[in-house]
């Protein structure tokens, strides 16, 4: 018996555990990502970090994020899916121990690039596990299990915000702390997970030498040629584009609002907390509707939605009104034609060998070039915060037409065309099995 039948014949954990556990890299990445906004603005209050320190950290973090995805990508197609996210868990709750007893510069820089490298290599090696673990009945709505858990990151993180804000420095370590107790939970689970079965009989027929498809595309340049480069390319600008705004919305959300609105930060958060339940219930809507036929309707009612949220105050300027309703259209958007969607897309795209290390190169230059316009977003906003939102709605509208005139027509994902092709392979090559993938 070999790898790949003893792997297909062992009994493991269902499919939803699987997403359940493995989608907790987004409830980690986002809670990470929000939580560091807030905790270091108490630790600057209580330990003396300054503000250079705290964009030295911020920017750190994203671009570790970015990194770590191209890293991790990479080397959950060569060296296996559960191999990467053992060690990416643990990496992550190493550098939490840091940003929670670190009272130096250092030891929260040193915190903040194990967390960073550790989620944004996670990120795409859970997505491809949870992907080769579904069937084409249910992959979509796995998949968008993890953009549910995102949402629940950051509602659990800006929740405990609301009563540890006035703690201070313990404020901060309690809201570190949550993500170290969940990444220890999930990295428990985790030990239970095995490797992908899908990767494993990927791997198995290219150290024999067998012609599959799944065996023979399996170098980077594969990602560059014929059927992989067009939906790789357009996946890299719709995530670019649309997180650039995204991350900026973010990020510089809470300044426009108190500087141009007026409106406190706590007015400014209770908005934004009261409409978290918004994105989690779409978030719910977008599993069930994933899977059929008729996604790309729903991809359109997003998309118009979330060039709306931008041109909105871009038109009307900043007040409550047009925050609140630049918020409800965000979530419309974000449900059906943001990263719940890039993740499916990724997902269907590309062979087994390569999935998650596009993953990994779609997050990365998206991460990169959010941490890239962060450096000159406040300049843009002091000349125009109006500009900046114009600017912001044609890139998101370049975006998301690329996404819906390279995808509306596709019908045949790479699990389907893998295992018609692979019916029809030639007998394995007699090479040696120790050959490097």
């Amino acid at each position: 018996m070999n790898h790949a039948e003893s792997v297909e014949r062992r009994p493991g954990p269902s499919p939803w555990r699987v997403a359940t556990i493995c989608g907790m890299a987004s409830y980690v990445d986002a809670s990470t990502i929000v939580t560091t906004g807030i905790a270091l603005v108490l630790y600057q209050q209580s330990i003396g970090v300054t503000g250079n320190q705290i964009g030295v950290l911020s920017g750190t973090l994203t671009l570790g994020i970015g990194l770590g995805a191209l890293i991790g990508g990479r080397l959950g197609d060569r060296f296996g899916r559960r191999n990467v996210f053992i060690v990416t868990m643990a990496l992550i709750a190493i550098g939490i121990v840091f940003l929670v007893f670190g009272t130096s510069f250092y030891l929260l820089l040193a915190g903040i690039v194990l967390a960073g490298l550790g989620t944004g290599a996670d990120l795409p090696v859970s997505l491809a596990t949870i992907s080769e673990a579904a069937t084409d009945k249910n992959r979509g709505a796995m998949i968008g299990l993890s953009a549910v858990l995102w949402s629940v990151g950051v509602l659990v993180s800006v929740t405990l915000a609301i009563f540890a804000g006035d703690w201070g420095h313990l404020g901060g370590q309690v809201l570190f702390g949550q993500i170290g107790v969940v990444t220890l939970v999930v990295l428990i689970c985790r030990v239970s997970i095995p490797e992908s079965r899908m990767w494993s009989e990927a791997r198995e027929e290219r150290l024999g030498g067998s012609h599959t498809l799944r065996a023979d595309k399996a170098r980077v340049r594969d990602l560059f040629t014929t059927p992989y480069f067009v939906p790789f390319a357009v996946l890299l600008v719709f995530y670019a584009l649309t997180n650039v705004a995204s991350n900026t919305n973010g990020q510089f959300g809470t300044y426009l609002a108190v500087n141009v609105a007026h409106i406190s930060v706590r007015m400014n958060s209770v908005i934004g907390f009261l409409t978290l339940p918004v994105y989690i219930l779409l978030g719910l809507v977008f599993m069930r509707i994933v899977d059929r036929k008729n996604r790309m309707l729903y991809f359109a009612v997003g998309s118009v939605s979330l060039i709306l949220a931008y041109a909105v105050p871009a038109a009307f300027g900043f007040t409550i009104m047009t925050i609140i309703i630049m918020n409800l259209l965000s979530a419309i958007g974000g449900a059906f034609a943001f990263e719940g969607i890039l993740k499916v897309w990724t997902q269907e795209s590309f062979p087994t060998l390569l999935r998650s290390s596009a993953q990994g190169a779609i997050f990365a230059v998206g991460r990169v070039a959010a941490a890239a316009l962060a450096f000159f977003t406040p300049a843009i906003a002091a000349a125009s915060f109006q500009g900046l939102y114009w600017g912001l709605t044609i890139i998101v509208a370049i975006g998301l037409t690329a996404a819906w005139v390279t995808f509306r027509r596709v019908e045949r994902t790479q699990f389907t065309i893998e295992q018609e092709l692979d019916l029809e392979v030639e007998s394995p090559r007699e090479v040696p099995g120790t050959a490097a993938l």
